[in-house]
């Protein structure tokens, strides 16, 4: 079969990561490989004591590592709901920056799922949930919805490698059957091209809702119950909210690391991390309104249970925690978001650090605070995570990070087929697009 439009071009740049390897990119992987090898001793550690190791205790039965659990499902909607909504809405500056966060789509995922197994102390505990399903739970609901969201995302992720695949497969020169076998026999011809963008399309529509059910979910294993600020209807759009600002965050931090360790400045421009800077300022603005609207209305309430919790959080144990993620999550964001002049490539990943900081604090705020104040007295509880539940965190953010470094040695981690159909067909488009906005063009 006769190929088309397969060579990379001008994009060749983009293979070079795949290429070559530097001295810095090995060591880089072996501090990650130490930091996910103490994971695994620290998990050994768990497995043979039980949860005894950790600072779990009745009633703190969740801590940090729920808290992990909500925070990288939470990310994951860099991926699906950024890159899907720029791509339906024919967003052209979104080319270079989809594939980044589709990739953190599908692995943080595997570390949000790691997180419960961690919890449940023994992992054969997960088997209960297939044979003893509760369809009354929201924890069943959970597996569900995180197992479809997770196929959906694979999916969504293949797709658009499958032209880049193909390249690999023409022009690598390495691990040609490797290539050949994802490729699909991909030959880029118009029908090809045609079918693949149609089933692109159809994967955006399905993965928005998907997303957005998905931590409308992990929201309601809490607010189903009736612990003390937990039982609230407003949980459901607040983490969706808060998901998108983490997963916002956590690609621009993917993108400069990226530009900077593969010199990919012509790629990833200003322009992006300014357009991505304003989507965080809006996002910090919505995070701190459903914050402040769920803080004003149980100060209101004035249940006396509800305050012992409000104020252990704004005045109390907790306070320091609060304000720093209150700091991090809304002052610094927009102090540095909302000018141009600091809405710069350094200013945004500063502002994307302290939110995913923030985010972090927030969703332990939400876990620890209530369920340290049981309902019947039980005396002063304290929790404090182990040096087990620090180390396994440590070591799931460093493997994370080394399987997105591993992606980017055996794909492009910047679609080059969508920059070349950008190169054709964008400036052509963009004008025709404008003249049906305008009145008295058609």
């Amino acid at each position: 079969m006769e190929n088309h439009n397969l060579d990379p071009g001008p994009e060749a740049v983009l293979l070079r990561p795949i290429q070559q390897t530097t001295s810095q990119f090995y060591k880089v992987m072996g501090l990650l490989m130490l930091l996910g090898a103490t994971c695994l001793f620290a998990w050994v550690q768990q497995l043979k004591d039980g949860l005894v190791v950790t600072g779990l205790n009745v009633p703190v039965y969740w801590g940090v590592y729920i808290t992990n659990f909500v925070f990288f499902i939470g990310i994951s909607h860099a991926g699906t709901l950024i890159s899907a909504i720029l791509r339906l809405v024919q967003a052209e500056w979104r080319r270079p920056i989809t594939r980044a966060a589709e990739v953190i789509t599908v692995l943080v995922l595997f570390f949000g799922a790691g997180s419960v197994i961690m919890d449940l102390g023994r992992p054969d505990r997960l088997l209960n949930v297939l044979f003893h399903p509760n369809f009354r739970s929201p924890l069943l609901w959970d597996v569900c919805s995180i197992t479809v969201y997770l196929t959906a995302s694979c999916i969504y992720l293949y797709l658009p490698l499958i032209p880049d695949i193909a390249i690999l497969r023409d022009y690598a020169g390495k691990r040609q059957k490797f290539y050949r076998l994802l490729s699909l026999g991909f030959q880029g011809t118009d029908k090809q091209k045609h079918r693949l963008e149609r089933l692109i399309a159809v994967m955006a529509i399905l993965v928005i809702p998907i997303a957005v059910s998905v931590h409308t979910v992990v929201s309601w294993v809490f607010a189903m119950t009736v612990q003390p600020m937990w039982h609230s209807t407003i949980f459901g759009p607040y983490f969706v909210v808060g998901a998108i600002f983490s997963g916002i965050a956590a690609l621009i931090i993917a993108m400069a690391l990226i530009r900077r360790m593969y010199h990919l400045e012509n790629y990833l421009k200003q322009i992006h991390f300014n357009n991505l800077g304003l989507l965080l300022l809006v996002m910090s603005l919505l995070w701190f309104y459903f914050t402040f609207a769920e803080f004003l209305t149980t100060y209101y309430g004035s249940e006396p249970i509800h305050l012992a919790v409000f104020y252990s959080k704004v005045t109390g144990r907790y306070s320091g925690m609060f304000w720093t993620m209150v700091v991090s999550c809304f002052v610094i964001p927009v102090s540095i978001l909302g000018r141009r002049k600091t809405r710069t490539v350094t200013g945004t990943v500063v502002a994307s650090v302290f939110v995913n900081i923030g985010m972090w604090l927030e969703r332990y705020a939400i876990v620890v605070p209530t369920l340290s104040h049981p309902r019947l007295p039980l005396g002063r509880i304290n929790y404090s995570p182990t040096w087990v539940e620090i180390a396994i965190t440590l070591g799931f953010f460093a493997t994370f990070i080394l399987l997105y470094m591993g992606f980017t040695k055996l794909f492009p981690i910047i679609s080059i087929w969508e920059i070349q159909e950008g190169r054709r067909n964008s400036l052509q488009g963009v004008e025709e697009r404008v003249k049906g906005y305008l009145p008295g063009t058609e």
